[in-house]
């Protein structure tokens, strides 16, 4: 039994969305490496501000005040806010590329039900 021709469209259709879908999973994966990696960067930062935080209330001398914000606070609420930024972007990112799995997979449907109704 010859197969149609739009039976082999569609087949190639299929494969060439089933290879974008697995090229965009690999996207997806770094994506989702990069995120846990600036995740627990940032958990690691929101420890550090959070007790150099403490500590600058805990003391009254103001010139150890200075020193400790200097030093320390500051740095770490500078990188804890880029972190912040940075893991938003990574989520956008993620969301985006969900999209096109999502999207791939209607119009996968979509063409299964047109192959299985010939």
């Amino acid at each position: 039994m010859e197969e149609t021709v739009d039976t082999v469209a569609k087949s190639y259709l299929q494969k060439s969305l089933e290879e974008w879908k697995d090229d965009i999973l690999k996207v997806l994966d770094e994506i989702e490496k990069e995120y846990e990696e600036v995740a627990q960067d940032l958990k690691v930062y929101s420890y550090k501000y959070g007790i150099t935080k403490q500590v600058i209330q805990s003391t009254v001398n103001e010139e150890i005040i200075d020193k400790i914000r200097e030093m320390y606070h500051k740095p770490f609420e500078e990188n804890y806010n880029h972190l912040k930024e940075y893991i938003r972007d990574l989520e956008e990112k993620k969301r985006v590329f969900q999209m096109f799995i999502q999207k791939i997979e209607e119009v996968t449907k979509k063409e299964t039900a047109k192959i299985t109704t010939y």
